[in-house]
């Protein structure tokens, strides 16, 4: 056991409980330790609430990975993680080819996040905890995925943030420079430690297969395409075409890529713009589209943001659903933490007064399930968005 504590605020440890975060303003004192290195933390009369990584850098200073007065050792981490994959191998198949396997606070392992993508796992650090014991996660993983090589890909700004050196490259073991995978049916190039995430938006795998089921027979758009896999969807089931609006080159050349492997580029057009322009010169040229996707990068990366965020949220809203053709239907989204549920539905309905439109909501949508999400920690539901039909 640590005997480094972290003492909390009187009336801070109801929270503490419940939800693994304590920022600087939580805490009273805490005693000398080497940042990165597990704490106990306890109340303000010394009882003990539960032990994490303190780091003394960042305002968020100490994340809890458990509740119990248990060491944070190689066993531990042997357990979570079999939870972690346990949970992901409920149905007959077992452990899915394709998916996150480890989601940070909801697999009660803030700061990790392990992605399979076929035969390698992505593994990434955000905290320099668990920076610290990625040698303790590689051994886990190995030894519950039967030794599958794993590539780590730290993101550079929760690293700076952090205060540690971003791993890039094979952590454990060797494999492929690049994978191909399938997804219901659909098959994508990953280049390993490339792109955005881990290689793949895995979160939105489920509203992907939704869009290829609505798109049969259809026009569709996919604005913010990234690698193309609401297009690639669309296409393949049914959609007569489909535009791709994109600013970034490196994601235009994934999707151009993903289109081809899938033997549907040419019922494609893939347009290299600022996709806020684009939106408004479809609306001017008069287009329609059966099926729109709108599937922005987060607006809002803070709280100061929101304000801006929510006007482009309503903007592009706006524009797409003048643009649905009769019957048609809109797959929007925000992966903004601090636009909740409520005030997105409210962005979008205002979208829809302002545009005259009548949009009938279908579903509410969210992120895929093996992105779980706690009730008591709500950071873990980043990703919502509505399936909206034109009536």
């Amino acid at each position: 056991m640590t005997r480094a504590v972290l003492r909390l605020k009187r009336g801070r440890e109801a929270r503490a409980r419940s939800h693994p975060w304590i920022f600087k303003g939580d805490v009273a004192d805490v005693t000398d330790v080497a940042p990165g290195s597990a704490v106990a933390v306890v109340d303000a009369a010394g009882r003990f609430v539960g032990r994490g990584f303190y780091n003394p850098r960042p305002a968020l200073c100490c994340r809890l990975l458990t509740w119990a007065d248990e060491p944070l050792d190689e066993a531990f981490f042997r357990r979570r993680l079999g939870e972690a994959l346990a949970l992901r191998a409920r149905g007959p198949a077992g452990l899915p080819p394709l998916g996150r396997l480890v989601w940070s606070e909801a697999d009660g392992l803030p700061g990790l996040v392990v992605d399979r993508y076929g035969p390698a796992l992505v593994v990434q650090c955000l905290t320099l905890g668990m920076a610290r014991c990625r040698p303790l996660v590689l051994d886990g993983l190995a030894a519950l995925t039967d030794g599958l090589p794993a590539f780590a890909h730290d993101e550079a700004a929760p690293a700076r943030l952090e205060g540690f050196e971003p791993a890039h490259g094979w952590a454990r073991g060797a494999g492929p420079a690049s994978v191909e995978v399938e997804e219901d049916g659909v098959r994508f190039r990953v280049t390993l430690g490339a792109g955005h995430k881990t290689g793949l938006y895995l979160d939105q795998r489920e509203n992907r297969a939704r869009a290829g089921g609505l798109a049969a027979g259809r026009d569709v758009l996919d604005a913010f395409c990234y690698a193309g896999g609401f297009a690639c969807h669309a296409l393949a089931g049914g959609a007569r075409r489909a535009v791709l609006l994109e600013s970034s080159p490196e994601a235009l050349a994934a999707a151009r890529a993903n289109l081809a492997l899938n033997g549907v580029a040419a019922r494609a057009e893939v347009v290299a713009a600022n996709v806020f322009d684009e939106l408004r010169r479809l609306e001017r040229a008069g287009a329609r589209f059966g099926l729109c996707v709108l599937d922005p990068p987060p607006f809002a990366r803070s709280r100061s943001a929101l304000e801006a965020a929510l006007r482009g949220y309503k903007e592009i809203n706006l524009r797409a659903m003048r643009l649905l053709a009769p019957g048609g239907h809109l797959l929007t989204f925000s992966c903004s933490y601090h636009v909740s549920e409520a005030l997105f539905e409210e962005v979008c309905r205002e979208a829809a007064a302002d545009a005259g439109v009548r949009l009938r909501l279908l579903a509410p949508l969210g992120q895929a399930s093996d992105h779980p999400v706690l009730l008591t920690v709500p950071e873990t539901r980043y990703l919502k968005g509505l399936h909206l039909e034109a009536v």
